[in-house]
């Protein structure tokens, strides 16, 4: 998954994808506990996603405060 198509997304589907990167996470946490096999590299990668795109929704919900500060003429 690339930063941009996370930050293309509304903050509906980023939620949801959030969600489906947490119970992906914890399948591999399950999986590694009950002595399955499971693919090492995987943990990295769902982990990193998960920080990329909690990192969009930060940032779209800073920009989204931001904007009626610049609006109204207040400075910070």
């Amino acid at each position: 998954m690339k930063a941009s198509e996370t930050r293309d997304k509304p903050a509906a589907a980023q939620r949801a994808e959030l969600l489906k990167l947490r119970k992906e996470q914890f399948a591999l946490r399950l999986q590694r506990a009950t002595g399955q096999p499971v693919k090492p590299d995987q943990f990295g990668k769902v982990r990193r996603n998960i920080a990329r795109l909690k990192t969009a929704m930060r940032a779209a919900a800073r920009a989204a405060a931001a904007v009626p500060a610049k609006a109204s003429g207040e400075q910070r």
